[in-house]
């Protein structure tokens, strides 16, 4: 599963947030340019979805979305297959493990 398809299932919940991304390993000069963005304040869920699209798979990267100023979900790829993902609303969790059977509570 890629960034920009976890973004998707997000739906309405992950629209309307502001997203910081941190990249350990930069494999794609579209990390650099998330990188920078984020400094400046952030970028808007379809913005950082044109820059995940087409395939793009990270390496020990974290996206944080933000609530106006606050966190409210944490996705973190660990090692291009495996997702960390973490949020204050439970529906987002119910809804992400609805949809991926394989999904395990940590």
């Amino acid at each position: 599963m890629t960034l920009a398809e976890l973004l998707v299932r997000l739906g309405s919940f992950g629209l309307d947030l502001t997203w910081r991304v941190e990249c350990d390993e930069i494999v794609d000069p579209r990390c650099v340019e998330m990188e920078r963005r984020s400094a400046e304040g952030g970028m808007d869920t379809l913005t950082l979805l044109s820059l995940t699209t087409p395939f793009l798979q990270l390496i020990d990267a974290e996206a944080h979305g933000f609530a106006e100023d606050e966190l409210v979900v944490i996705l973190a790829e660990v090692d291009s297959s495996f997702w960390d993902v973490r949020a204050v609303d439970e529906r987002v969790l119910g809804e992400l493990r609805r949809r991926y059977p394989g999904a395990t509570d940590l």
